[in-house]
């Protein structure tokens, strides 16, 4: 009898979980942090320290199949630094596949704080993968957080300004 309950909250969960990865919404979310991370201080400040930046601009670039934009939406960060970009899935009238969209920063308004970093891909861009709430009808992907960061704290560019960079894969910003 106990075998025949398990198997029956075994199989209405494993239903529930098909169901939720399958939810159909209109719009998706991306949410996250940005930070302004200073070097100039003790590394356990840097680490640790790491401060929020309000009125950050980050973007979401969605491609279609042939890597065309199709789709951009932005937002400004809040006083906690935090982030909630709503991008439609359906734009005239076509689907948009949130795997084909990624997340960057674009501006800080932080007079000191202002040099994108690439901790978590927020200055190339990072890819949607997999949603990480997908809740009746709330589909969202949570990333970073992403940090700004003084020019004193910038690498400086010692790569050969006469040289190509058409190879590197870290030049892209898919």
């Amino acid at each position: 009898m106990r075998a025949h309950i398990f198997l029956i909250i075994a199989a209405s969960a494993l239903l529930a979980s098909t169901a939720a990865a399958t939810v159909e919404t209109e719009v998706f979310h991306v949410a996250g942090k940005v930070l302004c991370q200073d070097c100039n201080q003790g590394w356990n400040e840097w680490v640790n320290g790491a401060n929020p930046i309000k009125g950050c601009k980050v973007s979401v670039t969605c491609l279609d199949e042939r890597s065309r934009v199709v789709h951009y939406a932005s937002d400004l960060t809040d006083e906690a630094g935090d982030f909630d970009v709503t991008c439609n899935k359906y734009v005239n009238g076509k689907k948009l596949k949130p795997e084909n969209c990624f997340l960057r920063l674009v501006s800080s308004p932080d007079p000191v704080c202002n040099v994108a970093t690439n901790f978590a891909g927020g200055k190339s861009g990072v890819k949607l993968h997999r949603p990480t709430v997908v809740y009746r009808d709330l589909l969202k992907y949570a990333l970073g957080p992403f940090y700004y960061t003084t020019p004193m704290c910038e690498d400086p560019d010692t790569t050969d300004q006469d040289t190509s960079n058409d190879d590197d894969p870290e030049q892209s910003n898919y």
